[in-house]
């Protein structure tokens, strides 16, 4: 059996700047009692099972259906908020946080498989019991037509199908005639075109296994970084995400590097094509891409800008002494390199740069200390449920949840009952801010990180606005309440570190992006190499942020007056007006990290309001509430399609989910619906104690999580962090409202 340890780490090779808080690591225990669970759909069950040993809470009463003809009382609102703190408190980690599945993305697995294969390290970190468990995941969400998607919602794609196909064959499985799901996988790939139709991001990690030549690759040229910074071109100027990801791509493409050719890596050159390896026409592939795998069709301008770099500049850069240049590009590249893994403890931003890191790390000296740290930090991207084993999008989102779910605790006005849960969660969200700047980070490109939290932990060393501003509204919100319950406050010092950080993240509209300022501009979308992923040149604004910012700049304005009130000031105003002209013509506000209109909508209202609009006072408020009272279903809940994400307007999923119930109810709340109309808020909150189980958890649902319009995932305590929150704030203003 497996168990699970959170915030251990010994070795020669692991680093860490906070005692490693935060770090969750399956391990495999052959003592411990077995369970085999098969079901397609994670609940963590294991998770609950080690739990419910470790931190025994008292047994929770069954929960009470509510009848049609029956009110939503304060009593009953108060019953199932009890069950349900009661039950999410014995999930919490002695370190303070909540370990979750934050998965549901079936390409970073293949992934960090292939950069094990490709570097002789396989079996150094993967053991037998991890391959059978990383097996059972890829077959469990094998679609029914044979291949595998980019992601556990939606279709097959070529991606998805020829890296989970080729981790399967590198784990060990065997294409026989006992192998049907091999088989019907392969027949999906060359049924669609075979691996020349598999998107660039798919190319690219064929080419390093040796599965794919690489001059069916358009070029990526490292040379690229030796621009001048101020062109907006530079790389240095791209999303964080974007430009991690192809650093080490383009370095391993200028080395045109290839792992051991093995005979599993022949075997597989023969499987994966409707023609023999050798008679493939290259050239023709580089354009070619499945149907399924288009999202974004590149542009005319993109088309001309490969034909330039494969006829005339990738051969003249090849040739002496232009070459020269090539070398000292990427002798650059591996500095930011190395810079990356060092300020991340070699966790990486996230598993993608992780696994490109190590193979660069690798190539550059096999036997390197910059290779060997790499290698333990894998374990920190490998997550275990009751479906198999699976890699994390993150290494976690430690401090982000943990941020919302000190929030909903002080929404119920129950925190006096669940005061050491609360105290260990208040001083792990103090233990993971970032104490220290990372030195020379401008040279690299890197946003100011001191004074702020990652979404994760602090080893991760990424700042980000929201998650920095969410966990200064849990902090504040805590600074209310006595220090004999919730532990001592967080030092004024650090605090103003923390605004001084958020305040830096300011785009010049008074919007936020997620990492770092927007560097450049929309028209270099342009030139996004990615078949399968938009917008991701920017750091785009978003409403989310823009408005998690100003909600702590106003909470921290109420505390500390005299400390950049004038800053401040400006900035929620401009942010406002950023808020409003996002809105969409019926209402809604588009979510870009959360599916997909009720997740936009509830961070739009709120930040109208904490900018000092109201219902009366503006338009843009009733229009949103008009837009959510029109989607509320006859089960009393709300539901959305992920789809709404991709076809940019809302689609109705058919069935409620108790988070975009949650979403729904709290943008209401903001509004002030339960002073104008409380009915639609009752009708929510019966159906969500109706959907309480009863052991106290809200039941886990479609993956609510989303990543730039193209990818969604499993936020795993989101389906009870938002419940609790949206009966706690209705609970409270019932309360309000009656006196």
């Amino acid at each position: 059996m497996w168990r699970l340890k959170i915030g251990e780490g010994n070795g020669p090779w692991l680093q860490s700047s906070n005692g490693f808080l935060g770090r969750q690591v399956w391990e495999f225990d052959p003592n411990a009692a077995k369970h085999r669970l098969e079901k397609r759909e994670s609940r963590d069950l294991l998770l609950r099972l080690q739990y419910a040993k470790l931190n025994q809470f008292q047994a929770n009463a069954p929960t009470m259906k509510i009848e049609k003809s029956s009110d939503v009382t304060e009593e009953l609102i108060s019953a199932s908020l009890r069950r349900a703190l009661n039950q999410f408190s014995s999930l919490q980690a002695h370190d303070g946080h909540w370990p979750s599945d934050y998965s549901g993305i079936l390409f970073i697995m293949p992934i960090l498989i292939l950069s094990l294969h490709v570097t002789g390290a396989l079996n150094i970190v993967v053991s037998s019991e991890h391959r059978r468990e990383i097996c059972r995941y890829i077959y469990n969400h094998q679609n029914e037509d044979g291949g595998w998607g980019k992601q556990i919602l939606g279709p097959s794609t070529m991606f998805g199908s020829c890296l989970n196909y080729a981790t399967l064959r590198l784990l060990g499985e065997v294409p026989d005639a006992s192998n049907v799901a091999l088989a019907e996988g392969r027949k999906w790939i060359l049924s669609h075109g075979s691996a020349t139709a598999i998107p660039q991001w798919g190319k690219i990690w064929l080419s390093i296994i040796g599965i794919y030549d690489w001059s069916g690759n358009n070029p990526i040229i490292p040379e690229l970084w030796l621009v001048p910074h101020y062109l907006p071109i530079h790389p240095g100027r791209f999303w964080c995400f974007t430009r991690l990801v192809y650093m080490p791509m383009a370095y391993l493409y200028g080395k045109k590097f290839v792992g051991p050719i093995t005979p599993t890596i022949l075997a597989l050159r023969e499987e994966l094509y409707n023609t023999t390896y050798d008679e493939v026409n290259w050239k023709n592939a580089r354009s070619s891409c499945a149907q399924e795998d288009l999202h974004y069709p590149g542009s005319k301008v993109q088309s001309f800008l490969y034909s330039c770099l494969n006829k005339f500049v990738e051969p003249t850069l090849n040739i002496w002494p232009v070459s020269k240049l090539r070398e000292r590009a990427l002798s650059s590249l591996m500095e930011y390199i190395h810079f990356n893994d060092e300020t991340t403890k070699y966790i990486g931003i996230c598993p993608i740069d992780k696994a490109l890191n190590m193979i660069c790390c690798w190539v550059e000296n096999p036997n390197s200390d910059e290779f060997k740290q790499h290698l333990p930090r894998f374990y920190d991207y490998f997550w275990l449920a009751e479906d198999g084993m699976k890699a994390q999008v993150y290494e976690g989102c430690q401090s982000w949840e943990t941020a919302f779910i000190i929030q909903a605790y002080c929404s119920t006005d129950l925190t006096n009952e669940f005061g050491p849960c609360i105290k260990k969660a208040h001083e792990f969200l103090q233990n993971s801010q970032v104490l220290q700047e990372h030195p020379s980070y401008e040279k690299y490109y890197r946003h100011r990180s001191k004074g702020s939290w990652t979404l994760s932990t602090a080893d991760n060393g990424w700042s980000v606005s929201d998650c920095t501003a969410e966990a200064l509204k849990a902090l504040l919100s805590l600074s209310k309440i006595s220090l004999n319950l919730v532990g001592q406050p967080i030092k004024q010092e650090r605090l103003y570190e923390a605004i001084d950080c958020v305040l830096s993240f300011m785009n010049k509209d008074g919007s936020f992006s997620t990492y770092e300022r927007a560097r450049t501009s929309s028209w270099l979308e342009v030139l996004n190499p990615s078949e399968s992923f938009r917008n991701i040149v920017v750091d785009y604004p978003s409403v989310e942020c823009t408005s998690s910012v100003i909600d702590a700049l106003m909470m921290f304005r109420d505390q500390h007056p005299l400390y950049r009130n004038n800053e401040i000031e400006g900035c929620v105003q401009k942010a406002a007006l950023f808020i409003e002209s996002k809105q969409q013509k019926d209402g809604s506000w588009y979510g870009t990290w959360g599916i997909c209109f009720t997740y936009g909508t509830m961070f739009g209202i709120k930040g109208l309001t904490i900018a000092g609009r109201t219902y009366d006072t503006s338009s843009s408020i009733r229009r949103a509430c008009k837009f959510l009272l029109s989607n509320q279903q006859p089960t009393g809940g709300w539901g959305e399609s992920y789809i709404s994400s991709e076809n940019e307007e809302y689609v109705d999923s058919g069935r409620p989910h108790a988070v975009n119930t949650a979403w729904s109810m709290l943008a209401l709340i903001y509004s002030g619906q339960v002073e104008r109309d409380p009915i639609p808020l009752h009708r929510a909150a019966k159906l969500l104690i109706n959907m309480q189980q009863d052991n106290g958890d809200f039941p886990q649902q479609e993956h609510i999580g989303c990543f730039n319009s193209s990818l969604y995932y499993n936020y795993a305590n989101y389906h009870n962090i938002f419940p609790i929150w949206a009966l706690g704030e209705f609970r409270r203003r019932l309360i309000l409202t009656k006196k």
